[in-house]
């Protein structure tokens, strides 16, 4: 099953941004670690968040400035910046643990709602991107 999302606000920024269109396919299994994915938020069945994949079923996730799996250092290349924050989350089976590229800006991630189904969530297949890339000054967006 096909399903379309516009990408709203700025927290998956640079990867994503504003006006961004994305043709997503439903998830049938586990994704892939560091793979970007379209999920209804856990507590506002009506509102869609779109994430990037850091921990898979049956790990646990430390974040304390950086963020661990299972204890190792886990290298995040597309984070703006550190990881806020500090916890430590031990995912069951068919969950997974998502946090924005840009974590400054937001913390609608699992930081703030922990683990998240992998049932009922999309990834994208292809992104159609809208409009000029944001200024230096774009910034306040959750």
């Amino acid at each position: 099953m096909f399903r379309r999302f516009e990408v709203a606000e700025t927290s998956m920024a640079p990867a994503l941004r504003p006006g961004d269109r994305l043709l997503c396919v439903r998830v049938r299994r586990p994704p892939r670690r560091a793979s970007i994915v379209v999920f209804p938020h856990p507590r506002r069945a009506d509102f869609w968040l779109v994430k990037r994949v850091v921990g898979l079923p049956g790990e646990t996730v430390e974040i304390d400035g950086v963020v661990r799996i299972d204890g190792v250092v886990f290298p995040e290349p597309w984070a703006a910046s550190g990881t806020p924050g500090s916890g430590r989350w031990e995912l069951g089976p068919g969950e997974m643990f998502v946090l924005s590229d840009a974590r400054g800006r937001t913390r609608a991630d699992s930081r703030t709602f922990g683990p998240v189904p992998v049932d009922g969530s999309y990834r994208p297949l292809l992104r159609y991107r809208r409009g000029p890339a944001p200024s230096s000054e774009d910034g306040g967006a959750r």
